[in-house]
């Protein structure tokens, strides 16, 4: 009979333990991913502010430029995030080296249409800014991302931005 008692509170313990670890475990993911989220607004905060001293905007031009770019960079993230979940399943070593040339092949047509469509979205970009902003403001558009992106790849690799 005791042994029955000590066996139901033991038992009772363990499962508040488990259950305790289960909500700190819960509890430092969402931290994690409230901070990525911070992260990214961080880093778009800055790329709108690069951009924008890069374009010299009008405040028109703004007005008008930054519905249709935020638009852009949504729909791009969400291809591109797709796009590395569904590739990072494939890449798998060990299931390239059991790939048959068939699959293979269903894989790359995946990954081409993936790539063009991103190619189609950069391109509705383009024309949508057409009547926006100038030509010229749309290439150092191109221009100015590809500075920010080369800058956070350097900060990324030197361990953080530099103060």
């Amino acid at each position: 009979m005791k042994t029955k008692i000590i066996f139901t509170i033991l038992l009772l313990l363990l499962s508040i333990s488990f259950y305790a670890q289960e909500k700190k475990l819960l509890e430092r993911k969402e931290q994690i991913l409230e901070r990525k989220e911070q992260i990214k607004e961080q880093i778009y905060a800055l790329k709108v502010a690069f951009i924008s001293n890069n374009l010299s905007l009008t405040s028109t031009e703004a007005e008008k430029f930054w519905p249709i770019y935020n638009s852009f960079e949504d729909k791009q993230f969400e291809l591109k995030h797709q796009k590395s979940i569904s590739n990072i399943k494939k890449m798998n070593y060990d299931l390239l080296s059991k790939m048959s040339d068939k699959e293979a092949l269903v894989v790359l047509t995946q990954m081409e249409a993936s790539e063009d469509e991103l190619f189609q979205l950069r391109k509705k970009l383009i024309i949508n800014l057409k009547s926006v902003i100038s030509p010229v403001k749309i290439i150092k558009l191109k221009k100015a991302e590809d500075e920010f992106n080369k800058k956070l790849l350097q900060q990324y690799r030197n361990k953080g931005p530099r103060r």
